[in-house]
């Protein structure tokens, strides 16, 4: 187990988190906002060990949800990975970023742990503003964005949040 294990006096063995698994428990809770039919993203950017913003995959503020208004995707059959520009939806890294600069902070250096594998627009948007490594729980159908990461040097680890480990890296890990 990657967490640390301590004797407590008259009591069992005390297991913590790793750091790698307690963001990635909070990511998966702010994905618990998502108003997403279809996939419920959660996303923390991390610099330091201090969160410097959250988000979760969503219409804009003031617009309708997809709860109330629908997903035109699924309706019109569009597969996972493709035609972004037709959701209604913010995703949770860019809501993250937003998120960030609405309250002037930098995410240069930081980390992103995340639920999904960011899409190819996200992941655009993430090695501009300076993420240095993403922590991801599970894939997501886009080569682009792996391509993307690999030439701009950014790392992605593949984190078994169950299994406090992680599974597999990319760059320079």
């Amino acid at each position: 187990m990657s967490g640390l294990q301590k004797e407590m006096p008259g009591s069992a063995v005390q297991v913590r988190s790793s750091w790698q698994k307690y963001f990635m428990d909070i990511a998966s809770l702010v994905a618990q906002r998502s108003t997403c039919l279809r996939r419920k993203v959660g996303a923390v950017a991390v610099l330091d060990r201090r969160i410097l913003a959250t988000g979760y995959n969503g219409a804009p503020s003031g617009s309708r949800h997809c709860l109330e208004a629908g997903c035109l995707r699924s309706t019109l059959g569009i597969p996972s990975g493709q035609r972004h520009e037709i959701c209604r939806g913010v995703h949770a890294e860019q809501n993250v970023i937003i998120q960030a600069a609405v309250n002037g902070v930098s995410l240069r250096g930081a980390e992103l742990f995340c639920t999904t594998f960011p899409c190819f627009i996200c992941t655009k948007m993430l090695i501009n503003c300076g993420i240095r490594r993403i922590w991801v729980e599970e894939s997501y159908p886009d080569s682009f964005s792996e391509e993307m990461l690999r030439e701009a040097e950014v790392e992605t680890m593949f984190f078994d949040r169950e299994k406090d480990k992680v599974i597999s890296c990319q760059g320079a890990c």
